[in-house]
């Protein structure tokens, strides 16, 4: 029987376990490790992987460019959660012989914590929880959110999704992306209009759009300032999609009325980091996807795209 390592990487709640029968790989000659800490660098992800034939990877907490894969010569299947994993190289992988496979994935995760997190910022939910605790009682004033002017960054799965909440809140739907046209955009509940428009008469701006290299950094000091001291950014998608330098001085200089953030640059945020200390601000540690739901789909397609694999019929390949 061929013997194969497996390691599972950032189970950061130590529940893979709970959502697929990992353990019963071991009939089959596969030993099974569980890493619930990040890796702090490369050099430590390389290091404690090179010994594995098969590694099933959550989301975008471990990165695997070229230089990785390149340090990983046992590597034959690598997994990822999602159907898209911008932190993979996919033509490395292709290269080396690594099958890439993914996964299927919850639809109402993400857009569900976009609405908590712009709900919580409009009604200083997190500034009125702990004055309560602390004794004090209705500290600040919020705001509604029917009237507003919500602009989307993206119309996609998500992006329509929360046209759709907005539309339940009475809100007034903008829309843009590179290639969004005005049909799909009424389709959804919006009207499409420029970028420049979207920020200067949005009253709330989320972000839904995939990282990519023409997409990283599309959020930048003049978006900010178009959005204005009356404005909200909102982004559950990917840090880099917002030049982070940018949006830290528009909080500090008071460009932007704040911003909910469930995204960075770096994850996780370092202690001390500056958005940490920032005014006005709502922040989670990328819990968009993170549910019972999801995991469900996550770890047991997961499971399911290892044992295919072992098989010789390997299941929702991406890439070449």
């Amino acid at each position: 029987m061929t013997e194969y390592r497996l390691a599972i990487l950032d189970d950061y709640q130590q529940v893979s376990s709970d959502y697929a029968p990992w353990e019963s790989l071991l009939d089959g000659g596969v030993k099974v490790t569980v890493f619930s800490a990040p890796f702090v660098s490369e050099e430590q992800a390389v290091a404690a992987l090179a010994p594995f034939d098969i590694i099933a990877a959550m989301r975008e907490r471990t990165r695997f460019p070229q230089s990785v894969l390149d340090s990983l010569p046992d590597l034959k299947l690598l997994v990822t959660t999602g159907m898209a994993n911008a932190a993979i190289d996919l033509e490395a992988a292709s290269e080396r012989g690594i099958v890439v496979c993914g996964t299927g994935g919850s639809p109402a995760a993400a857009p569900e914590l976009t609405w908590a997190l712009l709900l919580a910022f409009a009604r200083n939910l997190p500034v009125e929880e702990n004055s309560l605790r602390a004794g004090e009682w209705q500290t600040g004033v919020g705001f509604e959110l029917e009237g507003k002017t919500l602009g989307i960054v993206g119309l996609g799965k998500i992006g329509k999704r929360i046209a759709g909440y907005a539309a339940a809140f009475g809100m007034d739907v903008l829309a843009w992306s590179q290639n969004l046209t005005a049909d799909a955009a009424e389709a959804a509940g919006a009207r499409l209009v420029s970028k420049e428009e979207l920020f200067s008469e949005s009253d709330i701006v989320t972000l839904h759009l995939r990282l990519s290299e023409r997409t990283e950094g599309i959020v930048g000091s003049e978006e900010l300032r178009l959005l204005g001291p009356d404005g909200l950014l909102v982004n559950t998608a990917r840090g880099p999609l917002v030049d982070e330098a940018a949006l830290i001085r528009a909080l500090e200089e008071g460009w932007i009325r704040g911003a909910a953030l469930d995204v960075f640059e770096e994850e996780p945020l370092p202690a001390g980091h500056a958005l940490l200390h920032a005014p006005r601000t709502v922040l989670t540690p990328h819990v968009g996807y993170v549910t019972h739901e999801s995991y469900r789909k996550f770890y047991g397609e997961a499971f399911e795209d290892v044992k295919a694999w072992l098989a010789g019929e390997p299941v929702r390949v991406l890439g070449g």
